[in-house]
């Protein structure tokens, strides 16, 4: 047991010091909700152990016994007629060895191909598209009762027109579990890996960015008596300043391209570590049926408007069973006028045997 902290320790320091600097990068489609009930829990939740596969996409140690022979679909209506949407099935071997394989896929739509030549023939234009997908191949099984570790590998394409990319990238992550207490915890680090091909070269050869890389936390508690459960997930744990300049403020020098000081919002600490959590509550009377509210600070403090009042930040999502299927949906505001919904499907393919 001793050998296996001292390992765990290695990897997370090795992961710290090596990424300590990220927080943006290229493949930003990895980290958006796969589900709706992830949608709604505020799209981070890495502990909730409810063998609900979809969440395995966000923590692979969260697959279960449970999870195996079901398949889930997800399907997103997101901002500017932007679509993306997840499928996944999972399998266990030997009881102890959990595998699913899932692909992540994103449409950006059509844009309008133009030059610096002004467009006279209207009838007659080009169009291109932007897509991303990703194939992950997850696995997890349990060393405890209650501790089980997993992985994912995650084959990466993106394609907008003639710029291609590819790329590598690996989660890794753990969950604890004691149904007794009825709470659960979980730790996963995103997206760690590379791009194996930039969408074009410069002098020194392929231009390579990082990978969105994400360190999260998360705990997940139920009441013994009371229908509720309550989540508290901390996202972007490897980098602490969340801040950033604001670009659509007024400035004295209409032509200037540089940020004045003005445009620099001081964050406090309390408010920079309120940042990094998203707050979420569920009302589960039953094992068919939920709804689900959360808060997420640092998408309402990034996409809060002054004089424009919004739900941004709040997300919301109900789920049921319907015969043999599990069906969820879920809501997130980012403005006024900017609202996601995403709608999500799984079945157990074991409920079909004769």
């Amino acid at each position: 047991m001793v050998k296996k902290f001292q390992i765990v320790f290695l990897f997370i320091t090795t992961s710290l010091s090596a990424f300590s600097q990220a927080g943006t990068g290229v493949y930003q489609f990895l980290d958006l909700p796969v589900s709706s009930r992830l949608a709604a829990l505020g799209s981070s939740n890495v502990s909730l152990r409810d063998n609900d596969i979809n969440f395995a996409f966000g923590n692979p140690a969260l697959l279960t016994s449970e999870t195996s022979n079901t398949i889930g679909l997800s399907m997103s209506s997101y901002l500017s007629d932007i679509k993306f949407g997840t499928a996944v099935y999972g399998k266990t071997f030997d009881k102890k060895n959990y595998l699913a394989i899932g692909i992540q896929y994103i449409d950006y739509g059509k844009f309008i191909y133009a030059t610096d030549i002004p467009i006279t023939d209207f009838d007659n234009l080009t169009y291109f598209t932007a897509k991303d997908m990703a194939l992950n191949i997850m696995y997890a099984r349990p060393i405890t009762n209650r501790i089980t570790v997993g992985a994912t590998l995650k084959a990466i394409n993106s394609v907008y027109e003639t710029y291609t990319s590819y790329g590598l990238a690996m989660d890794a992550g753990v969950s604890y579990s004691d149904s007794a207490s009825l709470f659960s915890a979980g730790l996963v680090f995103r997206n760690m890996g590379t791009q194996l091909k930039g969408y074009y070269s410069d002098e020194s050869g392929q231009h390579l960015e990082p990978l969105p890389f994400n360190i999260q936390l998360g705990v997940s508690k139920k009441f013994a008596h009371a229908p509720l459960r309550f989540s508290l997930t901390l996202t972007e744990l490897q980098h602490w300043d969340l801040g950033y300049q604001s670009t659509n403020q007024p400035t004295d020098n209409l032509t200037s391209t540089s940020l004045t000081p003005s445009t620099t919002k001081s964050i406090g600490f309390f408010d920079m570590a309120f940042r990094h959590t998203v707050l979420a509550v569920e009302f589960v009377p039953s094992k068919n049926f939920y709804l689900t509210a959360a808060y997420n600070d640092r998408r309402q403090q990034e996409m809060n408007m002054t004089g424009f009042k919004s739900m941004s930040g709040f997300s919301f999502g109900g789920g049921i069973k319907l015969y043999k299927f599990h069906v969820g949906f879920g809501m997130t505001q980012f403005q006024i006028g900017n609202t996601a919904y995403e709608f999500s499907i799984s079945t157990s393919l074991n409920e079909f045997r004769l």
